[in-house]
Parts: structure tokens; sequence; C-alpha cells
């Protein structure tokens, strides 16, 4: 099984270093059957994170391309960088960043990866933003980064306010935190809870939320 990490330029650190640092650790609770890799749709190159107002940055290196053949897991980050400003005046906000991934060969590898039987999407943040811009989410329930909430109903996608929202093929997840809480219900999904639960300890870190499905009764509204 492959776990795709997918960079592209612009994209949050944390959203790509959580769940990395988990499924590694899950490859290695399984024997290393996990293989856990950087990926770009453009294939091995070192690729710039966004750049804070300070002008801070992370560059991280793709160490393949992306390929939507392979059965595992792909993971798409959010964008890193300021929420608002001048796109004219050059200011690379996240909702430029992430209309730009729309432009690039990300697409229809992306497009590619969800019409396989054997590929899980998971996103983390603004990742299920990147590809509800794209028109790759249309009616598949998701979550984002509360900011974008709104928007991701606007692109065609329906929200759920829940920390994990488990789609079947497409799993997403919210702020970038949330990205610990996505690789450990991936593990789960894939290895079991015990697998699960010794990364989570290795970690020091207990899991928040409800994982929410499309199943179960509705409540009443009260």
């Amino acid at each position: 099984m492959h776990a795709q990490i997918l960079l592209f330029d612009g994209f949050d650190p944390l959203d790509v270093i959580a769940p990395y640092e988990v499924l590694v650790a899950g490859s290695d609770a399984v024997g290393g059957e996990l293989a856990v890799e950087l990926v770009s749709a453009e294939g091995a190159r070192p690729v710039p994170g966004g750049t804070s107002v300070n002008g801070s940055s992370l560059t991280l290196q793709a160490t393949g391309p992306l390929d939507p053949t392979l059965p595992g897991f792909v993971v798409v980050p959010g964008a890193f960088g300021p929420i608002a400003g001048d796109p004219d005046d050059g200011v690379e906000t996240i909702p430029v960043l992430l209309a730009r991934f729309g432009e690039t060969e990300a697409v229809p590898l992306m497009r590619r990866a969800l019409e396989n039987p054997d590929i899980t999407v998971a996103t983390v943040c603004g990742g299920s933003l990147a590809l509800a811009m794209a028109g790759l989410l249309d009616g598949r329930h998701a979550n984002t980064h509360h900011l974008g909430v709104d928007f991701l109903e606007a692109t065609g996608a329906v929200p759920v306010n829940a920390r994990v929202v488990d789609d079947g093929d497409v799993v997403s997840a919210g702020g970038v935190t949330s990205g610990l809480d996505l690789a450990l219900h991936l593990l789960e999904r894939a290895y079991g809870p015990r697998i699960a639960l010794a990364v989570e300890q290795l970690f020091a870190y207990e899991r928040r939320g409800i994982v929410w499905t499309d199943a179960g009764r509705h409540p009443q509204a009260v």
C-alpha cells in the first residue's frame, strides 16, 4: 500500500508534516508495508511552501511524480499564506494559491485518483477547497478550515462540521492540526485500531472529535 502526499507550490507545511510523520510511524508499526512518499504532479523537484507575512517559507523535496494507479492513499494539503491581500500587488493569498492549484497538472491526476477504486483521497484544511475549486468534490461530504466552509459549499461540496469527515473514498479534515487525526483515522481504516493506538501513544497525542460518516439516525430538532 502507498501513501502519496501531494506537494504543490504554496502548500501548508503542517498539513504535510503532520500526516507524513503519523503515516511513517504507522508504516514502521506494520513492518514497512505502507510506502510513504512526498510527490508532486511534475515529479521529483524541490517544492516551495507558502510564504508568511514576514517572508518565512519552507521548501520540501518531492521524490517522484504522483501516480494515480498506486493503491492506497493520496493526501492533499492546503495552502499557507495571508488570508487577505491584493493579488495585483503580488500578494500570494491562500485563495490565490488554491485557485492556482486548479491550473496545474495535479487536477487531471487527482481526477484519475478519484476514479481509482483502490485509492482513498484525503485532504487536510484547504486541501478539500483546492479539489472543490477544481470541480472534483461536487456532491461529496467534506470539511475544511472553518474560514473556508461557506466557500466549500459554494463550490458544490456538502460541508460537514466534524474534525474528520469520512465519505468513503474521500476523507477530509478541518484546520491544520487535524492532519494528525486524519492520518490516524487512515491507519485505523487500513490496519485496525491497535496500529492507530500505538502511533497515538508514540506521539503522546489523543485524537479529537467525531469521525463523521453518512450513516445512522438524524438528530431531532431541540
